[in-house]
């Protein structure tokens, strides 16, 4: 696997620029989402623009007015570059470096560059440096001019300049190369995946919007140490941690990356291996941050998202988090969840009811038995203990009178 280049990071000055049509929804809030993603990747915004159209421009994004606009905008507050809040076909990225002469990128290529910061492990890094070569391998064309230039900053992380400097078919052929290893990753994953089946244990995947609290729920159920900060897309890899329920049971608990509305489907694409542990999961257990204006469309962009993946049928539990950065107890409702908690993951308040509804939930979807086995039969009573919930245990002349709840796939074994 080839390995992926990180420039020196530049403070950049940049410029936001969001394109507000008809019926859809408030570019205001996408474009406050839009400065955080560029905050996280190392700019300065130095301002935020907004054009009401119909559409977006075909050929420049924006209308001619706005170019002009933005000419004297660039020039006025010394910025280096804009940001357009949507994905830019290859004709527009080239047509605007080339009216503004300074450098373009947009939403994709921004979070393309973050995730390539933040990816840990060789499965990660193979995940990025695929998307990061669908996405340029359509704008080799348009990106011709700006390859030759020097220095960094953002859009530059990743495959690097070596990497953008070659032809389709050499890009081509690293994308199958990249594909194949995802495919022994994938088989691995099936393997794991395997083994917890046969284990018994049931796995819950964390899911919600990036910077909801999905690692810090993580940390605090299970002591999993991982990064953990109030920034967008602070982790990447997932990660998966044993959880031991009150009443001796045990689940998996297994992190997934965040979700974000204009998710770049390259992302989608390259890490659908990492995001399907949801498909796979017993429980989701969704993370909401309840402080955000933003909370209902936030919620949609996750379930969308689901759906994309063929995430259906599974427990849903609604975790309304952050309740302490709120001024007053707010009515939350989540339409797609069984259960809905209300938590505070940064004082831990909501923790002791999560860990006993996950337990309830586990004993709705396992079997009560109360039978006496004979001292021949204590094998039993061992695969009872190691995959389901001992209540009572007493020794009798005549054998072992049990009483407990056990998953319905080893029932038939006991």
């Amino acid at each position: 696997m080839g390995d992926l280049f990180e420039s020196d990071q530049i403070k950049e000055r940049v410029i936001l620029v969001g394109v507000q049509m008809q019926r859809q929804e408030d570019v205001f809030w996408s474009l406050l989402e839009l400065e955080e993603l560029a905050q996280t990747a190392g700019a300065f915004v130095a301002a935020r623009v907004v054009q009401n159209r119909e559409g977006i421009h075909p050929a420049t994004y924006v209308g001619k007015g706005k170019l002009d606009e933005l000419k004297e905008m660039l020039e006025v507050l010394e910025a280096t570059g804009i940001i357009c809040d949507d994905e830019l076909s290859p004709a527009q990225m080239n047509n605007l470096e080339r009216e503004l002469e300074c450098k373009v990128m947009d939403r994709t290529l921004l979070i393309l560059d973050i995730f390539a910061g933040r990816a840990k492990t060789s499965e990660g890094k193979i995940q990025v440096e695929l998307a990061q070569l669908k996405y340029r391998q359509a704008r080799l064309v348009g990106l011709r001019s700006s390859l030759s230039r020097l220095g960094g900053g953002i859009g530059t992380r990743g495959p690097g300049e070596k990497k953008l400097e070659m032809d389709r078919r050499l890009i081509t052929d690293r994308i199958a190369a990249l594909r194949r290893e995802l495919e022994d990753v994938q088989r691995h994953r099936d393997l794991i995946r395997q083994q917890r089946e046969r284990s018994q244990r049931k796995i819950c995947a964390i899911v919600g919007y990036t910077n909801a609290g999905k690692s810090t729920l993580l940390n605090v159920m299970t002591g999993a140490g991982i990064l953990a900060e109030d920034q967008l897309f602070a982790t990447l890899d997932p990660t998966t941690r044993v959880l031991d329920l009150p009443g001796g049971q045990q689940v998996l608990l297994t992190d997934t990356v965040g979700f974000i509305r204009k998710l770049p489907h390259h992302l989608i694409e390259a890490f659908k291996s990492t995001l399907e542990e949801a498909r796979y999961a017993d429980i989701i257990i969704h993370v909401v941050d309840s402080s955000s204006p933003q909370m209902e469309q936030q919620m949609d962009v996750v379930y969308d998202t689901l759906k994309q993946l063929g995430v259906e049928g599974q427990t849903i539990i609604t975790l309304f988090n952050k309740q302490d950065k709120l001024a007053e107890d707010k009515r939350l409702r989540d339409k797609h969840a069984d259960y809905v908690l209300k938590t505070s993951l940064k004082f831990q308040n909501g923790m002791e009811e999560l860990r006993q509804l996950l337990e309830e939930i586990l004993k709705k979807q396992q079997i009560f038995i109360d039978r006496t086995y004979s001292y021949q039969e204590a094998s039993k009573i061992s695969l009872i203990r190691a995959h389901g919930q001992l209540v009572s245990e007493e020794y009798l002349p005549e054998g072992i009178q049990i009483q407990a709840y056990v998953p319905k796939e080893i029932y038939g074994q006991v």
